[in-house]
């Protein structure tokens, strides 16, 4: 697991609030999922991500079916509670790589915009896969800094083993 805080400002954001710094905030943590490597990954998608993780209603907007590729385009509702005064955030894929088992997305809102980059590698015999998450958060306003720090420590405060638990609950189950 690793963490990363750094803190920079560009010119423009320097011009138009002298009291703006914008923060970096990166956090990583793996698990094992009890299951071959080609029948985890699909999972990382934001359509089959419904069969395990309950509440997680993407609402498609680009292409017109529901593919993962890059560019693939959707809207999540968020949870005002958790996420402040945002209500949704726009997701794209920003990679895919089913030959390396890496998706990457990029998610914003107006107040913050975040990276997440989902690896997996083979292991035991292509009888399990390791998954390694990372999270990068980009305040872009005092908001964006502020909630950042609140959802990186409760997106990684089991080092995602709720994650490891839900996928592969619903693999037993299938």
């Amino acid at each position: 697991m690793a963490l990363i805080i750094s803190m920079g400002c560009s010119k423009k954001a320097e011009l138009s609030n002298s009291n703006f710094i914008s923060e970096r905030i990166s956090k990583t943590a793996s698990f094992i999922v009890n299951a071959n490597i080609n029948n985890v990954f699909p999972l990382y998608g934001a359509f089959e991500e419904r069969k395990w993780a309950p509440g997680w209603e993407p609402a498609l907007i680009y292409p017109e079916k529901e593919i993962i590729e890059e560019g693939t385009t959707f809207r999540i509702e968020l949870d005002r509670h958790d996420h402040g005064n945002e209500a949704a955030a726009l997701w794209i894929v920003s990679k895919y790589e089913p030959s390396n088992y890496l998706i990457q997305y990029l998610v914003s809102t107006q107040n913050r915009f975040w990276k997440i980059t989902v690896e997996n590698l083979s292991i035991e015999n292509d009888t399990k896969t390791k998954t390694t998450v990372t999270y990068t958060f980009t305040g872009i306003n005092n908001i964006g800094n502020s909630l950042n720090k609140k959802s990186i420590e409760k997106m990684y405060k089991n080092d995602l083993q709720d994650w490891a638990s839900l996928i592969n609950g619903y693999l037993e189950g299938k």
